[in-house]
C-alpha cells in the first residue's frame, strides 16, 4: 500500500499577521520532512473563498515550491476545479510543474463545492459535471498535440500549440474527485485513479474497490484519448502518537475538517469576512456525531493503526492518504505524527506493495476476475453524517430547478 499526505491548508480564527504565511512555511516543511521520511505523495487540493476551512486556493504555486524542497515524493493536485479553471491553462500549469518536479506529478481533476466556489468565476452548480466532462476532453489532447482546437458548448479556442509539454509522457496519471461515493463507478469506467475518502468499514471497502476495478476492465468508457490509471485512494483523518488516548486528545483537527463541511455544505458563507468557523464549531465538537468522527480516522497509537490499516490493504485499496494538518494542529505534533508512522508503521505496508501489485497485475490482465459486486448497501464515507450529503448530478439540477420555482 502507498502511503500519502493531504492538504487543505486550514486555518481558523482567529489570524494574525504573519498566520497565512507561517500555515504554508510550516507545510511545505512538512511535505519536505514526509519526502525523506519516504512517503509517497503528497496531495494539495484547490479550493476558493472557504475562511478556515481552507486557504489553499492556488495550488499550482504552492506545489511547485515543494517542488524545489523535495526529489523523489510525488506531487498531487487533488484537485484542480475544472469548472473554474480553462483547460489550456489548467494544462499550461501543470505541464510547468511537471517539468520543475522532473515528472512527479498526479493530476487530479473536480468539479468545485458549490455556490460559493462556482458563482464568483460565472460557473453554476447544475452544469458543472458536464462542464467537467467537456474540459477533460479539451484539455487531455493539449498535452500532446502540436496544434489542438475546440469547439464544444461550455469551451471555445482556435488552433494552438499549448506550450510547455510535460516531463511525464504522455501526461501526468489522472484521477478524479470521488466526494460523492458513487463516483468511484464512473472513476473506473473512465480509466482514472478514484480519489475518496475513508470507507465506513473493510466490507464496504471491498465492495467499492470490486465495484471499481470492475468497471475499469469490463466496462470502461473513456473521456478522452489517455493512459488508464489504475488507482484507488481514500483519505483518512490521522493522528499517530505513543498511545491512543494522546493520539485523540492531538486529533481534534478531524473533528474540525468535517464540522467545516458540513456547516459550509448547509449554510454556505452569508457574510464574507464576518464569520468564525472556530467559535461555531466548539460546541459540536463535544457532542456524540464528533466523538463518532474521531473514531472514523487513522487515529491512534502505531499499533492501533496498523490493525485497521490491515483491513483496509486486503481490501486492494491501492493508496492511503493521511490528513494530519486540520484545525489547530500544531506543526510540532504533525511532524511528530508523521515521524511515528514511517518509522513503526509505513515500513510494513511498504514492504507488501510488489504482492499487491501482482494482485492488481493479475485483475487488469483478466487472469483474475472481479465479479460486479453490490455497492447499494454502502452509499456514505465513514465521516459522512445525514449533514454532509455530496448529491448526484441529476439531484443537484432538481434541486437547482425546484430553487427556481420558488423564487
Amino acid at each position: 500500500m502507498k502511503v500519502g499526505i493531504f492538504y487543505e491548508l486550514q486555518l481558523p480564527r482567529p489570524w494574525q499577521e504573519r498566520s497565512e504565511y507561517e500555515l504554508l512555511q510550516n507545510a511545505l516543511s512538512q511535505i519536505e520532512l514526509a519526502d525523506r521520511l519516504g512517503f509517497d505523495y503528497a496531495w494539495c487540493v484547490e479550493h476558493h473563498f472557504l475562511e478556515e476551512y481552507s486557504h489553499c486556493s492556488a495550488p499550482e504555486v504552492f506545489l511547485g515550491a515543494a517542488s524545489q524542497r523535495t526529489t523523489r515524493i510525488r506531487l498531487g493536485h487533488g484537485i484542480i476545479q475544472l469548472p473554474t479553471n480553462h483547460p489550456l491553462r489548467v494544462a499550461e500549469r501543470v505541464s510547468t510543474l511537471d517539468l520543475l518536479t522532473g515528472g512527479r506529478v498526479e493530476l487530479g481533476l473536480g468539479e468545485g463545492q458549490g455556490p460559493v466556489e462556482l458563482h464568483p468565476f460565472g460557473a453554476r452548480v447544475r452544469e458543472k459535471r458536464e462542464v467537467w466532462e467537456e474540459a477533460v476532453q479539451a484539455l487531455v489532447p493539449a498535452f500532446t498535440k502540436t496544434s489542438w482546437e475546440w469547439n464544444g458548448q461550455h469551451f471555445k479556442f482556435p488552433a494552438r500549440n499549448v506550450l510547455p509539454k510535460p516531463f511525464q509522457k504522455p501526461h501526468p496519471p489522472l484521477w478524479v474527485a470521488c466526494s460523492n461515493i458513487q463516483t468511484i463507478a464512473n472513476a473506473g469506467r473512465w480509466g482514472m485513479g478514484a480519489l475518496g475518502f475513508q470507507f465506513v468499514s473493510a466490507e464496504a471497502a471491498r465492495a467499492w474497490v470490486h465495484r471499481y476495478y470492475w468497471e475499469l476492465t469490463q466496462n470502461q468508457a473513456r473521456l478522452a484519448d489517455y493512459p488508464a490509471n489504475a488507482n484507488i485512494a481514500m483519505v483518512s483523518g490521522f493522528m499517530c502518537a505513543d498511545t491512543d488516548e494522546e493520539a485523540l486528545e492531538k486529533a481534534a483537527g478531524w473533528t474540525f475538517f468535517v464540522f467545516c463541511l458540513s456547516h459550509y455544505g448547509r449554510h454556505g458563507i452569508p457574510n464574507p469576512g464576518e464569520g468564525n468557523m472556530w467559535e461555531a464549531y466548539q460546541e459540536w465538537r463535544h457532542t456524540d456525531k464528533a466523538q463518532e468522527t474521531l473514531r472514523s480516522g487513522l487515529i491512534g497509537s502505531p499499533e492501533t493503526i496498523r490493525k485497521r490499516l490491515r483491513e483496509f490493504e486486503a481490501t486492494g485499496v491501492d493508496q492511503v492518504i493521511l490528513l494530519n494538518q486540520a484545525g489547530r494542529t500544531t506543526h510540532a505534533d504533525i511532524c511528530k505524527s508523521l515521524e511515528l508512522f514511517a518509522r513503526e508503521v509505513m515500513p510494513e505496508f511498504h514492504a507488501r506493495e510488489a504482492e499487491h501489485a501482482r494482485w492488481k497485475a493479475d485483475v487488469l490482465s483478466g487472469k483474475i476476475r472481479i465479479e460486479a459486486p453490490d455497492t447499494d448497501g454502502y452509499k456514505l464515507y465513514a465521516h459522512q453524517n445525514e449533514d454532509i450529503v455530496r448529491l448526484t448530478p441529476e439531484q443537484l439540477k432538481a434541486k437547482m430547478a425546484a430553487k427556481e420555482l420558488k423564487a
